[in-house]
């Protein structure tokens, strides 16, 4: 028995929805193309969890996902390194300079890299916060282009 079922699911796998679906059904999340600040405030909430989702208690040290993943030895750092290009990558298709990529991608290796050396890379990342200087970054220079 066929109910079209599997036929609109399969549409809306490939970004085409039947007439009359509510591309917002699924918790508010909206399958439809974003905004520049949504993108933005996609990226900004990404890199706050990353990089200063919680605090250690007894301190005010914030740490993020980044930090905890960044334990797992080689692994966790190549993950929390790509998780942080996929923000230079949503900055270059909003339409961030050269420049600005090439400094983001500099914050990323830098923390790449440091991030590898055994427990001192681990302090690192979670001082270093590469994810927040580089929405930074890009809200800086996207506050500065004509909207």
């Amino acid at each position: 028995m066929n109910d079209g079922f599997g036929a609109r699911l399969g549409n809306a796998a490939f970004g085409r929805f039947p007439e009359g679906f509510d591309r917002t059904i699924f918790g508010g999340i909206s399958f439809g193309s974003l905004t520049r600040e949504q993108r933005l405030a996609r990226l900004d909430a990404l890199a706050r969890l990353m990089d200063v989702a919680f605090v250690l208690p007894g301190t005010n040290v914030r740490y993020g996902i980044d930090g905890l993943i960044g334990l797992v030895p080689v692994v966790g750092d190549l993950l929390t390194t790509a998780l942080s290009l996929w923000v230079v990558k949503e900055a270059r298709a909003l339409g961030a300079p050269a420049h600005i990529v090439l400094r983001m991608l500099g914050n990323v290796a830098v923390e790449g890299v440091l991030g590898m050396v055994p427990i001192v890379g681990d302090a690192f990342d979670v001082l270093f916060r590469a994810n927040m200087r580089n929405v930074r970054i890009l809200r800086s220079w996207m506050n500065k282009q004509p909207r």
